[in-house]
């Protein structure tokens, strides 16, 4: 999941060599953070949180798959 989030957020953004996903992972739970450049802030959390939203939908969605539950963190 962690791979899924990094190539959407360098998909997203400007500066794509800035993008840095950590994981850290529970007995239940992934806790994915999400760190981009400043200045692309925006464009990763988008209109209302609307593109912040949808990656944590497919994120989710992956997760489901494997019994397991994310929380993706931008930061």
């Amino acid at each position: 999941m962690k791979e899924l989030v990094e190539l959407i957020a360098k998909a997203l953004v400007d500066n794509p060599e800035e993008v840095k996903v950590s994981e850290i992972a529970g007995e239940q739970s992934v806790i994915i953070e999400l760190r981009v450049a400043p200045e692309d802030m925006g464009k990763v959390i988008g209109k209302q949180g609307r593109i912040a939203k949808a990656i944590r939908t497919v994120v989710k969605a992956a997760a489901t798959k494997q019994n397991k539950r994310v929380v993706v963190e931008i930061i």
